[in-house]
């Protein structure tokens, strides 16, 4: 309850919490089905309608309702986040701790294969992923969980490195505790901070990331939607029909800005040298 009132206390914080809120409500409502029509039904009497109070953003080229299919579109969006993210996290907090404790040797080999997969950029490393797996919603997962996984590495293994020389933990082993204890009471805990911050900056960039492989058919793929299979199918239609290119874009957009907004309101609430005096 404390970090929430302080979330809500900050600025930033505020207005990207109720943004996330809104599109995770959203995401669930999608997921669910509980849309005003049917996403994947075609209604081709209705193709290309305008925005209206039937249709509150219009309807696609084949009379699909656009709003219906955004908010399916946020639920495969943020299902590709969520668990790529999730699983970004847990494999790089673990390779990032062992790369602390070990020593050089696999400090060494850790840290130099992230080095590898850092020197790709994120989309071009997801897409050489694909490439020789295959298109698909849960191969966007893997993808995305690869490429940022050297970020989670590189985020545990600093300051666990600072930690790992601290009195406490040289008490802790004089005292005979084992070392997942060490690991996960002493230092797993004093990185939620970081990686709090780090989670939440990660699931702006893969939203973009899953946007982008979508929109070059190597995501989420037909019939189902995501935010940026709608912005692909749009291309054609920009002068005849605007909104198609509007809504999934503006939508992109203001996830993004939700999860920065949150992201940097947690930075400045967690790391005390970071707070503004504005806030």
């Amino acid at each position: 309850m404390r970090i929430l009132k302080a979330i809500f206390g900050h600025v930033s914080g505020r207005i990207g919490g109720i943004i996330v809120l809104v599109y995770v409500v959203l995401a669930i409502l999608g997921t669910l089905g509980v849309t005003p029509h049917d996403p994947l039904m075609q209604n081709r009497i209705d193709r290309l309608h305008a925005p209206s109070l039937t249709y509150w953003m219009g309807t696609d080229l084949f009379g699909r309702d656009v709003a219906s299919r955004l908010m399916h579109g946020i639920g495969e969006s943020f299902t590709v986040a969520f668990f790529s993210v999730a699983v970004a996290t847990a494999i790089g907090t673990l390779l990032g701790l062992t790369a602390a404790w070990s020593g050089k040797r696999w400090d060494g080999v850790i840290m130099r294969t992230m080095d590898v997969l850092l020197a790709f950029p994120a989309i071009l490393l997801a897409l050489l992923i694909i490439a020789i797996v295959g298109p698909g919603t849960w191969t966007s997962v893997a993808a995305i969980a690869i490429v940022y996984t050297p970020i989670f590495t590189r985020v545990v293994r600093g300051p666990a490195l600072s930690l790992k020389g601290r009195d406490f933990v040289d008490a802790a082993r004089t005292f005979g505790s084992s070392r997942s204890y060490i690991l996960t009471r002493h230092l797993l805990l004093n990185l939620v901070a970081p990686l709090t911050v780090q989670v939440t900056l990660a699931l702006a960039w893969s939203l973009l990331t899953e946007a982008g492989l979508s929109f070059l058919g190597l995501g989420t793929q037909p019939p189902a939607s995501s935010l940026g299979l709608m912005l692909s199918d749009s291309r054609n239609l920009m002068e005849t029909a605007p909104w198609l290119l509007i809504f999934p874009g503006v939508t992109i957009m203001i996830s993004i800005l939700g999860f920065n907004l949150l992201g940097d309101a947690l930075r400045d609430i967690l790391d005390p040298k970071m707070r503004r005096s504005t806030v």
